[in-house]
């Protein structure tokens, strides 16, 4: 029997054990996207799939492990889980993302009865898909990679060379391709070795007891939260730059959200449909970024259990961008990252003093690839950048985090992308007046100029620019994520997502969105705006135009006289 002291002693040590398969899954990995970025999603779940303790990397990859267990239960059978067997899924409509996330996860037993499962997503660097380093135009599923059924990587312990030889002769680096995918294993293993002491410790039943005990409390704190919360429903939409194929196009996201005492319901019916290319989201990334945007609003201080998620239900349109089906193209998954931030737009209009304004609204990630000259040898780096956060009733968005689907997350250090490439980072720092203006002012983005040392492809993955970060009330709009090849020369190209062929001495430069504002900014007290001039965050210029503070450029002092004139008529 599970008492409640008990239940929390078997909690804790299942987060303990989830975070010790992230340590593990770091000092193993071959790729710096897992082992600098933390590009991961660990969890372990129950028998039926269920979470009941993750390790924090991106939000949305330990959501999307549920429904990837799930359906690999469905597929497979109950029965085809042996002890000491290990699994890969990634088939995007089963594993709930792209062919380059493969979910690894193992059964746990105890004497020889199955008691849960643990979990780890990576992104690993290349199974073949058409192109190297990222895929941005793919029509059907078949251009995007090797496809992982939920396959026996290890068979009750015995490595399956079949699989492994499959990868080696079908990746572009498959060192550390097959590298990464054996981290991935030590971390699902250490998992259930920690999992079967605990049973060992308390018996099998008490930890089953207890874990339901964990996912029933996580649903009470869910609904203790929801009630909280206005009840009514909004509608919102907003844009994907395009889908990789057809550039002109933007790409809808439209989303009703409905809160009763009962539920949410957050429906993307309406939502663009007969997309080809590939920003499709399977329908378990949609359950993740919608179950992402739920928990920050009921259960934000509380780590991640499937019971959270009860009073969540989602309703989608097969065949839409909002639930890829089969052969639909899934690869570029920013959709995916972008759309959770439109749900917060809706609850904007029912509870704006709950929500932010958007923030920056993309992860702006630049993945760098080609021959190394110091080695001779392949390389492929990426890091992800911060964005300004949106501005809130309780005060300013923060200035350059990173992106609210990933908050484990962090960037590559400049230190390691020109260790371990050829490319020379110019400047890295703040984008001034890239906040939204307002009362409280949206969080800035940031830049990083990348110059290049050999030829190389620079792959942008960046498709919110074309719109900008909606304020709340009165504030004003951020500035939006773009890409600037080659910078005050006549070769200057200004865009978005894009593949781009660099030679020797390319400059490329990242720069990422600002929140935005929340409130009119008039009623921004003129000190705080000096503070921003001096610190660098909001320009003279704009301090003037925006805000009507007039700021002395030399001692960052108000000009009262001034900014009464500026003031006078409000805008």
């Amino acid at each position: 029997m599970s008492d409640a002291i008990t239940t929390e002693i078997i909690r804790h040590g299942l987060l303990a054990a989830a975070e010790e398969m992230a340590r593990n899954l770091c000092r193993a990995a071959y790729n710096t996207v897992v082992y600098e970025i933390h590009d991961y999603g660990i969890g372990i779940h129950d028998v039926h799939g269920d979470v009941v303790a993750d390790a924090p990397g991106i939000a949305i990859f330990t959501r999307a492990n549920d429904h990837g267990i799930k359906k690999s239960i469905e597929f497979l059978g109950i029965e085809s889980f042996k002890p000491g067997d290990v699994f890969i899924l990634n088939y995007p409509y089963w594993a709930s993302a792209h062919t380059l996330d493969p979910m690894v996860f193992a059964p746990i037993h105890h004497e020889g009865e199955l008691i849960g499962f643990t979990s780890c997503r990576i992104h690993v660097l290349d199974l073949k898909q058409k192109d190297p380093g990222y895929v941005l135009d793919s029509t059907d599923m078949y251009q995007e990679g090797l496809f992982f059924p939920s396959s026996k990587l290890y068979r009750e312990g015995v490595l399956n060379e079949d699989i492994f030889n499959v990868i080696r002769y079908n990746s572009r680096l498959p060192e550390r391709t097959i590298g990464d995918i054996q981290a991935q294993v030590s971390a699902c293993v250490t998992g259930v070795r920690r999992t079967q002491a605990i049973a060992a410790k308390y018996g099998a039943d008490t930890l089953a007891e207890a874990m339901q005990a964990i996912n029933d409390h996580g649903d009470r704190l869910a609904r203790l939260g929801l009630a909280k919360l206005p009840k009514g429903t909004w509608t919102a939409y907003d844009f994907v730059d395009n889908d990789g194929v057809d550039l002109d196009r933007l790409i809808k996201m439209n989303v009703t959200v409905t809160i009763t005492d009962d539920e949410m319901v957050i429906d993307w019916t309406g939502s663009e449909k007969n997309v080809r290319g590939p920003i499709n989201c399977p329908l378990g990334l949609t359950e993740a970024l919608s179950s992402l945007i739920f928990k920050a609003l009921t259960t934000p201080e509380t780590p991640v259990v499937a019971g959270n998620f009860r009073a969540l239900r989602l309703i989608t349109e097969p065949g839409s961008v909002m639930h890829a089906v089969p052969p639909m193209p899934t690869f570029t998954l920013w959709t995916g990252l972008i759309a959770g931030e439109v749900v917060l737009k809706a609850l904007a209009k029912g509870m704006p003093e709950l929500v932010p304004a958007a923030s920056g609204g993309d992860v702006s990630s630049m993945m760098g690839l080609g021959i190394n000259p110091r080695n001779g040898e392949n390389w492929l780096e990426a890091t992800n950048e911060a964005v300004g956060f949106g501005a809130h009733a309780g005060g300013d968005g923060e200035d350059g985090i990173m992106h609210l689907s990933e908050p484990g997350c962090r960037n590559n250090p400049v230190e390691v992308l020109e260790t371990k490439s050829p490319m020379f980072i110019e400047s890295y720092g703040y984008r001034t007046d890239s906040g939204g203006a307002g009362r409280h002012r949206g969080g800035v983005g940031v830049g990083r100029t990348y110059r290049f040392l050999a030829p190389s492809t620079g792959i942008c993955l960046v498709y919110k620019t074309k719109t900008k970060p909606w304020p709340i009330g009165e504030g004003l709009e951020g500035d939006n994520n773009h890409i600037i090849l080659n910078p005050g020369t006549e070769r200057e190209v200004v865009q978005g997502g894009s593949y781009n062929h660099l030679e020797e001495g390319d400059v490329l430069v990242n720069n990422t969105g600002g929140g935005g504002g929340y409130g009119h900014p008039f009623d921004r007290e003129p000190e705080r705006v000096a503070h921003d001039v001096r610190n660098g965050f909001v320009s003279v210029e704009a301090a003037a135009a925006a805000y009507g503070v007039s700021v002395d450029p030399a001692t960052f002092t108000v000009d009262e006289e001034r900014t009464a004139q500026l003031r006078a008529v409000r805008a």
